[in-house]
């Protein structure tokens, strides 16, 4: 069963930022390295327990995205009952760790 994907207003800002960086200076590059995270995010409608857990919320998983140095984290939960993907947030891998505090 496929599930449904959904990115939090926050999460989606974040490559958008990115992919107006990146088109300044290439803009093939830019589009290519969006439609490929978009890709990447999209296909958590299927299998998307196949990423590990992050360890800094409890049922936070983290699929990895690009190469370094341009590599990000996309950072989501599963809604089992609803089948439901929910993309919280999109960072670049060498970002601190997530406050857990809050």
């Amino acid at each position: 069963m496929e599930y449904e994907v959904k990115i939090a207003k926050k999460a989606e800002a974040n490559p958008r930022h990115i992919y107006k960086a990146i088109r300044v200076v290439r803009s093939p590059v830019a589009e290519d390295w969006f439609r490929g995270l978009e890709a990447a995010i999209f296909s958590l409608d299927r299998h998307p327990l196949r990423h590990p857990l992050t360890g800094e919320k409890p049922n936070l998983r983290n699929l990895l995205y690009g190469r370094k140095p341009r590599r990000y984290r996309v950072l989501y939960s599963i809604d089992e009952a609803r089948q439901v993907v929910n993309v919280v947030q999109i960072r670049h891998w060498a970002r601190h760790r997530l406050d857990t505090s809050k």
